[in-house]
Order: structure tokens, then sequence, then C-alpha cells
């Protein structure tokens, strides 16, 4: 495994961090419930082969990420960092930090948190929550009293808002943004930080996993490179300013495929990224949304199901098989599914609202509603 300096927090972590949102599910007496044992076992399988960051959140797994962290690394504690966030948009008034922190460290099961984020940030509730709330002056002292190591935010936003948050005060230490082939908006930002000496953690390296599909990188390094994943976390891996991307890892074989890949030396060289920049331009050409499929847009009113909706038509339009559109009209057919088509929207605009990609989501889902649904 390669570590990196993160920032001038003195702390060196794995060039792959494991991100805890996606953990594996199994069914139980036909409910859908994570799998806590195989989720554990991965967890510290990945440890095991040199990552020590992990990444979780209050919400993330149903509530369940951080409480599973916790019991996979409680006999190691000590070398590992955790990483979790405040839960932004549920916080009201001030005393709600400390209140949601002291939850999470029971939860986690640890003494201190070493990566406390305001989650989510962007920089209208920077201003109307951090800030008129006196956010930061809690955050300075829970890290004197030894609650949190270092104080850091997750940004979702346009890129031009990162540095004014920056920029508006120096207690951030870390921070933590989307970066992949496909979204490189916030490329620019990433040197601006890692040069203030601010850590740079990327979420989305494989853009929610929809770059482990890309045949048309396969075309163009099948010779060299083993799988699109790998030319995707290695992308990531060649900005010598990230210290850590997070992969968001259900199997032992993700974990060891992953962890193999970040052990390497080998990154992608200019000749490199210039033939991906020109494969992605010709993708954006035939219409793919970029959705990441964080789901930060759900629950939907109508129960529309708008991130699968998205990854079917980024499917479709990429691979030309009329299984994906087999698989939309079959949404809502089969006993127990209580999704809807996107003929059902209501148009409440709620998705939109919460969407980190800004993705205009009402027109996105009437459009592909009409490809995939022909009278």
């Amino acid at each position: 495994m390669i570590y990196r300096k993160f920032g001038k927090t003195g702390v060196y972590v794995s060039l792959l961090g494991f991100g805890a949102m996606r953990l594996p599910y199994k069914e139980i007496n036909g409910k859908r419930v994570i799998d806590e044992d195989l989720s554990i076992a991965i967890i510290r399988r990945g440890i095991e082969l040199g990552i020590n960051y992990i990444d979780t959140a209050y919400g993330y797994c149903e509530g369940q990420s951080e409480i599973i962290v916790g019991k996979a690394v409680k006999e190691i504690r000590e070398k590992i960092y955790i990483s979790t966030k405040c839960p932004i948009w549920n916080v009201e008034k001030r005393e709600d930090y400390r209140k949601f922190l002291e939850e999470q460290l029971k939860k986690i099961d640890t003494d201190y948190i070493d990566f406390y984020h305001f989650h989510s940030l962007n920089l209208q509730n920077f201003e109307e929550k951090v800030l008129k709330l006196n956010l930061i002056e809690e955050a300075i002292k829970a890290k004197e009293e030894g609650l949190i190591k270092h104080i850091s935010f997750s940004f979702h936003d346009k890129p031009e808002n990162m540095r004014k948050i920056i920029d508006s005060c120096d207690i951030f230490e870390t921070v933590l943004c989307q970066y992949n082939l496909i979204d490189r908006s916030n490329e620019e930002n990433i040197e601006y930080v890692a040069k203030k000496e601010i850590g740079v953690a990327v979420m989305g390296p494989i853009a929610g996993g929809r770059l482990s599909e890309f045949p048309y990188l396969m075309n163009v390094f099948k010779e060299k490179y083993k799988s699109p994943v790998e030319i995707a976390l290695k992308f990531v891996f060649s900005n010598k300013n990230v210290s850590v991307a997070l992969s968001g890892m259900s199997s032992m074989e993700m974990v060891e495929e992953n962890v193999k890949i970040a052990s390497s030396n080998e990154f992608l060289d200019e000749s490199e990224i210039k033939l991906i920049e020109n494969i992605i331009e010709e993708r954006k050409k035939i219409g793919e949304i970029i959705c990441t499929s964080c789901n930060y847009c759900m629950p939907c009113p109508r129960n529309i199901p708008v991130p699968f909706i998205f990854n079917l038509y980024n499917n479709f339009i990429l691979l030309g098989s009329e299984k994906f559109v087999k698989e939309y009209r079959n949404i809502g057919l089969e006993k127990n599914d209580t999704r809807k088509k996107a003929d059902e929207c209501i148009e409440c605009g709620e998705c939109e609202k919460k969407c980190p990609q800004k993705i205009k989501i009402r027109d996105e889902i009437k459009k592909i509603h009409k490809i995939f649904v022909k009278d």
C-alpha cells in the first residue's frame, strides 16, 4: 500500500480509503438488511492489506455504517483513522453539533474521531448554519477536548464555492470532494487547497461504480490495464495532490482488486490522460447523465428510483442493449416492487434541491421515460 502525507495534519494515510457507504446487504425473511458479518470481514481485510483510513457518516447504510465500522476496528482502534460526518441538514441550533458528535462517538464505540466533517457542505449551509450558529466554535471546543482530532468538511457545491469556504476561515485541515474521470470540476480546487497544506480526500473515484463498466477505455488500454476500475483509480492516484481516494467496497474481491491497484507506483502518464479526455468528450456527445448514484436525491415522494433509472439510461446509450429498456419497463411490476416509473413524477422538485451534481432531474427522467416506453 502507498501512503501519502495528509496536508499538515501530521498523518500519513493509505492512498486507498475504505468508503463505508456501500456495505453489502442480504435478505432475511424477505427484508433487505445490512450483512453485518460480511461488512466487518471486508473492512478488516482491507485493514490487513494496508488501508488505514475508514470513512463513514451518520446516515450511511440506514444509520448502521458507523456501528459496523466501530465493531470492525475495535481491537485496532489506534492504528486506524476514522472519518465521519456531522449531518449538517439536521442541525438547527448550536447545541446540535455536540449532540450528534456524542451520539456518533457512542455508535462507533470510540473516545474520539480522527476526522470529523461538516457533511455535504455548500456555500449556503456554510453561511446559514456553520457560521450563523457558531458551529466553528463548537468544533474547536470539541477538538480541544480531544473528542475530534481534525476539523474537516465534505464538499457538494459549485467548484468556485470551495475556495470561498476555505478562504473564509482557517480551521479546516482536510476536505473531501468528488473527483474522477468524468467529473474533474474540482481539479483546480484540489491543487489550490493542497498548496495551502489542507489534506485532500476524494470520493467517487469510480463515479459510484459506473466507471467499472466502461468498455471504450479497455478498447484503448486493453494491452496494459486489466479493467476500467484500474484505469479510473490510477487516474485519481496520478494526481499528486490527492492523499486518499475512497472506494465503496462491498465484497472481498473488490477489496483485493483495489488494494492491489493502490499498491502500485505505476500511474497514468500525460499521454494516457489525454486519450481518456478524448474518450470522455466523445461520450458526452451522446448525452450521458453525470449521476454518481450517491442517492442524496432519495427518497422520492412517489418512490421513483432516480439513480437506478439514470444508471439504466447511461448503460443503454453506452452499450445499446435492450436489456436496460426491459429493466425500466419492469419497474413496479413484480410482487412487492413499490417503485414507480418516471411518468409518476409530481414535479415537486425535492430531488433537484438535494442533487450535488445539479442535474435537472425532472427533465431528464421525462426524457428517459419517452425513450424507454414507446407507444
